[in-house]
């Protein structure tokens, strides 16, 4: 089965670029924004060998797994850009949501799986990541290309992570990459409208905390040598986690590796 556009998605203008094996759907992307391509456009495969996460970690696709980019051009500040990836976890969570719900109903199963928002940019599900994802931007000849990449273990997840991982296999659902891709093209189209240029930002950040994984529990940041604890208590207009300190302060986080429970007890170790 071929990679296609949800309907909306193609209604809309959306278009597609898909590859059987790529490093990096991102770097083809932000590739295809200076060549002057037109935007908005999916980059898509179900196996990528080279793909980064934050702070360059490696993510890796094996085949089966859903490797995918959406390029828009925007006429927004590099700031107000960085918002767009709340809206990009809201739209892989809804589809996650949906494939996995018209899984369970073709199986004539009833449970449902809890998938959660983990700032900034992954999704859990159980406590294990099923999601990462990186959010690029570079100046070129039509505005600032904003390229929102999404990496969802869809037949396996890797080993050894600092976040323990899994795959929507592991948890019983068996649905393609192709069947989520679909999903998630529709999806981010609803997501991205509502974000609206970053005007809409209140709206998604509400979204996004009704769906937060660790609102209101003990969190540590490590950021370079520094670790910040305390209780996770909203994201601010900016988009940085706020966490209230033992002394009662409201510390705004712009970045760090976020440890919840029993593993910030322990200082993010």
């Amino acid at each position: 089965m071929p990679f296609a556009l949800g309907s909306r998605a193609a209604a809309a203008g959306y278009g597609l670029v898909t590859f059987d094996r790529a490093g990096s759907t991102n770097i083809e992307a932000l590739t295809f924004a200076r060549q002057g391509a037109k935007a908005p456009c999916w980059f898509v495969t179900s196996e990528q060998t080279a793909g980064r996460g934050r702070r360059q970690r490696p993510w890796i696709a094996p085949r089966g797994n859903l490797a995918s980019s959406v390029l828009e051009i925007l006429d927004v500040p590099p700031a107000a850009a960085a918002t767009l990836g709340f809206a990009a976890g809201l739209a892989i969570e809804s589809a996650l949501r949906q494939v996995s719900l018209e899984t369970a109903l073709r199986s004539a199963g009833t449970a449902t799986l809890d998938f959660a928002l983990k700032w900034p940019n992954d999704v859990l599900v159980g406590g294990r990541k099923i999601v990462g994802m990186l959010l690029e931007a570079e100046q070129v000849a039509g505005g600032l290309a904003v390229v929102a990449g999404i990496g969802t273990n869809v037949v396996a997840a890797p080993a050894d992570t600092p976040t323990p991982a899994v795959s929507l296999r592991d948890l019983g659902v068996h649905a393609g990459a192709e069947d989520l891709f679909t999903a998630l093209s529709d999806s981010w189209l609803e997501y991205f409208r509502i974000w609206n240029g970053s005007r809409g930002f209140a709206d998604i950040r509400k979204l996004w905390l009704a769906r937060a994984a660790g609102l209101g529990q003990p969190v540590a940041i490590r950021s370079g040598r520094a670790i910040i604890e305390g209780i996770f208590d909203t994201i601010d207009e900016q988009g940085c986690m706020v966490v209230r300190t033992a002394e009662g302060r409201l510390e705004p986080i712009t970045a760090g590796d976020v440890h919840f429970g029993s593993v910030a007890s322990k200082g993010a170790v």
